[in-house]
């Protein structure tokens, strides 16, 4: 007869659950132990990174700008005359000298306006004949006149005297010598009065054939302001130069003072740089420039051109401010108005500073970053804090967190933020 056994069967179960807890206590201590590592560091090509080895020296500072080149001297040529435009001769890009005619305007009015002051000229001119031989006349007749009374006084003179003689030895009565001595005083006065009025007459005669001459330089005058306008029609260049634009089109009404063309003279250009507004502070004027005009065909420097800080615009436009550099030296074949360019202003020469590439990220400004030194075995890189200070164009002064000879690396890193260290093939 068996004898049932209760206990091993107990003592079954307590293994089987002391087990089920000491797999599930392991496996929490498993994943509780893989989370407190750290990730392993990933592998990067070594090929594909952009490197620099930090150096001690003679650091220049540069920016760099964008711009083109632009005309020192530039002629708007506005219409002088209201018209219309009925011819235009140049293209824009031709040379053209002072007297080169642009465009040709219509307008009658004008034409009919000199030709009416041309008759008004001759009938002026034909006035001053006849003013002229009327003056002519009336001082003929009043010089007829004073000759008149001249000669009557000369005889009563003569006459008076006469009677002064025999009143002496009494042949003559007094009332007679009275009689001839007002008679020579009347004639007197009358000479003094013609002589007078002849005087006056010449005066007169002065003034209007003077106001008539007036009138007819007047009349000239405006002659020439309508014959020039008239001419004025043929718009011209007025300077010599390559025509850059024409803003006007053929049968266009257009008034004075509208633009008409521009016109530059290729001779003297100066380069325009659009600078960044937060790095125009350390730009001052004189500072020695570059400019890259890309004309070199391919070869190195063939189409850089050096130049001097001219003038700085005192007001930032959408973010840049305006640099002009007055260029030094022969422009290179192919330099024009308008063509795209690049410049480099040197700020400043740094003696004995520690100095290293840009990095791609966090290396536009000063203050603190952090950046993957290589280790020395090539094959590791580390994050490290790294100071610095100033900028320029492709360096960087190190302030602090690095020695000369150490090597970083430059690229853009961002995609590896959560790693503190990486593999390098």
């Amino acid at each position: 007869m068996d004898v049932k056994r209760p206990q091993r069967k107990n003592r079954r179960r307590l293994k089987l659950a002391a087990y089920a807890v000491l797999c599930v206590l392991a496996v929490a201590l498993i994943t509780y132990g893989l989370s407190r590592m750290k990730p392993a560091a990933p592998s990067v090509s070594r090929s594909v990174l952009l490197t620099d080895t930090v150096k001690r020296g003679q650091m220049v500072r540069q920016v760099r700008g964008n711009g083109t080149l632009i005309p020192e001297e530039i002629r708007q040529i506005a219409a002088p005359v209201e018209g219309r435009v009925e011819q235009r001769f140049v293209k824009p890009g031709e040379e053209v000298n002072a007297g080169t005619v642009l465009v040709e305007l219509s307008n009658p009015t004008l034409k009919q306006a000199a030709t009416d002051v041309e008759y008004q000229i001759k009938s002026a001119e034909a006035d001053l004949n006849n003013l002229r031989s009327r003056l002519e006349s009336d001082r003929m007749s009043q010089q007829a006149s004073l000759a008149q009374v001249q000669s009557e006084y000369n005889q009563a003179r003569i006459q008076l005297d006469a009677d002064e003689q025999l009143a002496k030895e009494g042949l003559v009565p007094v009332l007679t010598l009275r009689i001839s001595r007002v008679k020579v005083e009347q004639l007197a006065n009358r000479l003094a009065i013609e002589q007078k009025r002849m005087d006056a007459t010449k005066s007169s005669a002065d003034a209007q054939l003077a106001a008539q001459g007036a009138r007819i330089e007047q009349l000239r005058a405006q002659l020439r302001l309508d014959q020039e306008q008239v001419a004025s029609l043929q718009v011209r260049a007025g300077t010599s130069g390559v025509l850059q634009e024409v803003t006007v089109e053929v049968g266009q009404q257009i008034t004075p003072g509208t633009n008409i063309a521009r016109v530059a003279d290729p001779s003297s250009l100066k380069a325009a740089l659009q600078i960044p507004e937060t790095q125009i502070k350390d730009i001052a004027l004189g500072q020695p420039t570059s400019i890259d005009t890309r004309t070199g065909g391919g070869v190195a420097g063939g189409g850089v051109v050096e130049g001097r800080v001219q003038r700085i615009d005192p007001a930032a436009h959408n973010g840049t401010v305006t640099v002009d550099v007055q260029l030094e030296g022969q422009l290179p074949q192919g330099a024009r108005p308008d063509l795209s360019v690049d410049g480099i202003i040197e700020l400043e020469r740094l003696d004995n500073v520690l100095y290293m590439g840009r990095p791609a990220t966090g290396g536009g400004a000063q203050g603190t970053v952090t950046l993957f030194r290589v280790e020395p075995d090539g094959h590791t890189a580390m994050r490290v804090p790294v100071k610095l200070g100033r900028t320029s164009v492709s360096t960087v002064e190190v302030v602090e967190g690095l020695r000369e000879g150490v090597t970083l690396i430059l690229s853009d890193t961002s995609q590896w933020d959560g790693f503190d260290r990486l593999r390098l093939d």
